[in-house]
């Protein structure tokens, strides 16, 4: 025999929740809008790439201009992880981006410089700063301006995409 009515009373009242139809939502994700950390992490990151790029280029005694890119995008995909939305940071992972492929430039010249006088890199590096920015002027043509450009480039759109 069923029912044709619902029994009376309240079935929730002795304390029972009802059951909702969803789960409550997340609480929403904090806003990342930090300029300073964002400025250190790109210079962090401008160091520690440039770095990479010129030990590499100094171990295999070539420049790889398409490694590059890959400092700039980590630049700017950094900066804008850690500093938000924030308008001035695509801009400064630019700026950086290109002070770390010029860092890594020269580290590639001291360690194959280096390796031809059986000294340190470091030693190399430190103590003929100038004659490594003469190497650098001397050995420049147009890709590797090209290749500044597309680091930079890379840069502010790793920036502008990382914060999104």
């Amino acid at each position: 025999m069923s029912q044709s009515v619902p029994p009376p009373g309240n079935p929730f009242a002795g304390g029972a929740v009802p059951p909702g139809p969803y789960t409550p939502p997340p609480p929403p994700a904090p806003v990342r809008d930090s300029l300073a950390l964002g400025l250190v992490t790109a210079l962090v990151a401008a160091l520690v790439a440039g770095g990479v790029y010129g030990g590499i280029a100094g171990a295999i005694e070539r420049e790889i201009g398409f490694a590059a890119i890959g400092v700039g995008f980590l630049v700017g995909f950094a900066a804008g992880k850690v500093g938000g939305s924030n308008p001035v940071l695509p801009i400064a992972s630019a700026v950086l981006s290109l002070g770390g492929v010029y860092l890594g430039q020269l580290l590639g010249i001291a360690i194959i410089v280096a390796k031809g006088r059986n000294v340190s890199a470091t030693d190399v590096f430190l103590d003929n700063f100038g004659l490594l920015t003469e190497a650098w002027n001397e050995g420049k043509d147009v890709m590797t301006f090209l290749f500044f450009a597309l680091a930079a480039f890379a840069a502010f759109s790793g920036a502008k995409k990382a914060a999104d």
